[in-house]
């Protein structure tokens, strides 16, 4: 059974703010459950987007051969 508990939220796996809604992970061709994945909040994307803010403004200064590196 998968499970998906965390968020991967500024370069580290983190708890959901709220833990208490799970969604079930269905195999497409037999429809068996095969896991769980954590539901986020508003709060949790914010917190996502706020990471992703502060992340891009350093990545844009970085040259165009630094980001090409990266990835």
């Amino acid at each position: 059974m998968i499970t998906l508990d965390k968020f991967y939220i500024d370069g580290e796996w983190v708890e959901p703010l709220r833990r208490s809604t799970v969604m079930s992970i269905e195999n497409p061709v037999t429809e068996a459950a095969i896991g769980t994945v954590a539901l986020g909040t508003a709060a949790d994307a914010d917190r996502a987007i706020q990471a992703a803010r502060a992340a891009f403004a350093g990545f844009c200064s970085w040259s165009p051969h630094d980001r090409i590196a990266l990835i």
